[in-house]
């Protein structure tokens, strides 16, 4: 089934599938989940066993071999409920870290991890950011030396979704400090290994219950095995796995969005003053005009992205277009409904005070807004 049947009878009910798992195990939790900061880890076995994670693996993988358009069905429909912190913990797990080990995996490392993290078993993460780099992947720090037939690492790495939780990391770290972007590789990391250590969850403006770590790594012996595709290859596997990865914050973004509206529709028509309601002032209406003509518009550009990922025809370019438009809309779009909300819109018991919070990030991670405008400028006009 190609993206383009997204409307399909099937899909429909998988959506139900899952708005409904989201209604039984996570609506009644939410709030203490973020009050909290953090999410149950029982919460990802009983996704697992709910056949919720990791849909589009090969069923030799423990997935279900499912079309495209339903793993990203589960991101958007809790990214429209507005549970943003569990969208990004289970899109780093199924949709990022799944597909690295897929596309870059030896067989022995594919049976070893995917089938549990299927099942909810093993979750994962990927560590690229550190302390003192961002975007500049070049100059990470986290170093991998050779120590007999296998690797010794060393180093730190912070921001990193699912640290808490994770039972496996992608640790991109330097194999050759001289080689430049020619000298990084992907390891794969259990973090039941001695010399591995988690620090804080970090708190944060905004997605307070996403698990967002601090991780260390002293003189952590890794096997041969524990190299993740190509020695040296780490920084090209990583931005032949941007496409996807990008795609999946406008997956989010456009959802999110989608929700706002719909829940600000629900206030502005409920809502009076003056004696009418909200929803009967002229700027009332033209403001929700303006902001469902955003989202559509985006929308169709997104749709466009997805066939084009389907039919491996995403570039890196296109990818960063599509982040950098999805998630300026998403700000521009919970913003413009907070404002519809007046004061009660800047009240924490209100859902829409989160969306604005949550949203804020979308700029930010999966390389700053910043740098996708220096990605598409370079693909125009060069360096």
């Amino acid at each position: 089934m190609a993206f383009a049947d997204s409307n399909s009878a099937e899909l429909a009910s998988w959506r139900d599938t899952v708005t409904r798992f989201l209604a039984d195990e996570v609506e009644p939790h939410y709030e203490k989940w973020e009050k909290a900061g953090i999410v149950p880890r029982e919460l990802y076995d009983k996704l697992g066993a709910a056949g919720l994670l990791c849909v589009d693996l090969p069923e030799e993988y423990g997935g279900s071999a499912a079309p495209l358009a339903f793993s990203f069905a589960i991101a958007e429909e809790s990214a429209r409920l507005g549970y943003m912190s569990l969208t990004s913990n289970m899109m780093m797990h199924s949709d990022i870290v799944a597909p690295y080990i897929l596309h870059l995996g030896t067989e022995a490392q594919k049976q070893k991890y995917l089938p549990r993290m299927a099942r909810g078993q093993c979750f994962g993460a990927l560590a690229m950011t550190e302390p003192g780099t961002g975007s500049d992947l070049q100059a990470i720090r986290t170093s991998a030396v050779p120590d007999g037939d296998g690797w010794r690492l060393n180093g730190s790495k912070t921001f990193i979704t699912n640290g808490q939780h994770a039972g496996v990391v992608i640790v991109a770290a330097k194999t050759d400090a001289k080689a430049g972007a020619k000298g990084m590789t992907l390891f794969l990391v259990d973090t039941g290994q001695p010399g591995f250590r988690r620090g804080r969850n970090l708190e944060k403006i905004g997605m307070h219950a996403a698990d967002t770590s601090e991780l260390f790594f002293d003189d952590v012996r890794l096997g041969p095995d524990a190299v993740l595709g190509r020695l040296g290859g780490g920084f090209g596997h990583l931005i032949d796995e941007l496409p996807r990865e990008r795609l999946m914050l406008a997956v989010a973004a456009v959802a999110h969005a989608e929700g706002a509206l719909q829940r600000t529709i629900e206030y502005v028509t409920s809502r009076k003053a003056f004696g009418q309601t909200v929803a009967s002032f002229q700027n009332t209406r033209f403001e929700l005009a303006k902001v469902k003509t955003d989202i559509e518009t985006t929308r169709a550009f997104y749709e466009k992205c997805c066939r084009l990922y389907e039919e491996g025809k995403l570039d890196v370019p296109t990818a960063a277009v599509l982040k950098l438009a999805s998630s300026e809309m998403e700000g521009r779009v919970v913003d413009a409904c907070l404002q519809l909300f007046g004061g009660y819109g800047y009240m924490a018991e209100y859902p829409i005070s989160r969306y604005w919070t949550d949203a804020r990030v979308q700029r930010i991670y999966g390389g700053t807004n910043e740098i996708m405008k220096e990605v598409i400028a370079r693909s125009l006009v060069g360096r």
